[in-house]
């Protein structure tokens, strides 16, 4: 099993700090670790987290935090927005880090290749979320790739006008600092799942997650249509396993699908529980 780390910067009183903000394990097999051992969710994230018995509804309209998208809705030189479609690249690995990215609405993948072509999936990326930042502290060359994952609106600052922005809004720069602190703890918790954690627990985490139970936003209980190779990718297992557990899932009526993807129903945390 192979760690890759991808590095973030945050900003403190006007220096830039970098820190570890995700990772990605490249393997197809299952866990080789005698440990029963389960890490569901953060612990201010299980906090929150409320069962609701209940099936979960229909895809309320996402919810942005006015403290980060209002200066991104001001004129600004050096700001820009973009539609892209399904599948269609943002920016490559290897391609100039100038800009930092914000997803306004839909979904990023990033993933990386290694030298001998080993791809690897880093992290999902829900609406709410930057992606790219690392040019903030210095990085010449992505060292990752970023595609939509379903039809999306990014909005793209250059690095200089995000530095600006950063200066002179302080809130936005504080709230900017806690979302990049509470990603980098999501990534810890990632790496443990990954460790400890079975193919079917952590698929059943990641669908929770995904769709946003546990988080301070309201749950999107409908996860737009994702391919059972992506989500392996993402927790290191076989696409054919992934498919038996979400069967499984089905089941016990823990999932549904609908025309607008795959319903996640709050039940799924007994998975993610279950000893």
């Amino acid at each position: 099993m192979t760690a890759v780390y991808h590095f973030a910067p945050t900003l403190q009183d006007g220096k830039v700090l970098t820190m570890a903000t995700s990772f990605a394990t490249v393997t197809t097999t299952e866990r080789r670790f005698p440990l029963n051992i389960h890490f569901p969710l953060s612990p201010v994230a299980n906090q929150r987290l409320k069962i609701v018995a209940s099936p979960a509804g229909t895809l309320p309209v996402q919810e942005y935090r006015a403290d980060l998208q209002g200066p991104l809705d001001k004129y600004m030189p050096g700001k820009s927005r973009r539609e892209f479609q399904m599948d269609e690249a943002i920016f490559s690995q290897g391609d100039q880090a100038s800009a930092v990215f914000y997803i306004q609405s839909g979904s990023v993948k990033l993933t990386v290749v290694s030298s001998s072509g080993k791809e690897a999936t880093i992290a999902h990326l829900p609406a709410g979320s930057f992606f790219g930042e690392a040019c903030m502290a210095g990085e010449l060359l992505r060292d990752a790739s970023a595609n939509a994952l379903q039809p999306s609106t990014i909005i793209r600052i250059d690095k200089m006008a995000m530095q600006n922005l950063l200066g002179r809004e302080p809130e936005f720069a504080r709230q900017f600092r806690s979302y990049l602190l509470a990603r980098n703890v999501r990534m810890q918790a990632d790496l443990v799942d990954q460790l400890f954690n079975s193919s079917e627990k952590r698929l059943a985490r990641l669908l929770m997650l995904m769709a946003n139970f546990g988080q301070e936003t309201k749950p999107v209980p409908v996860i737009a249509k994702i391919s059972q190779e992506t989500l392996a990718d993402m927790i290191g297992t076989t696409r054919s396993r992934v498919s038996f557990f979400l069967n499984r899932f089905r089941s016990l009526g823990y999932i549904d699908y609908n025309c607008g993807g795959m319903v996640i129903h709050s039940s799924l945390i007994n998975i993610v529980l279950h000893d």
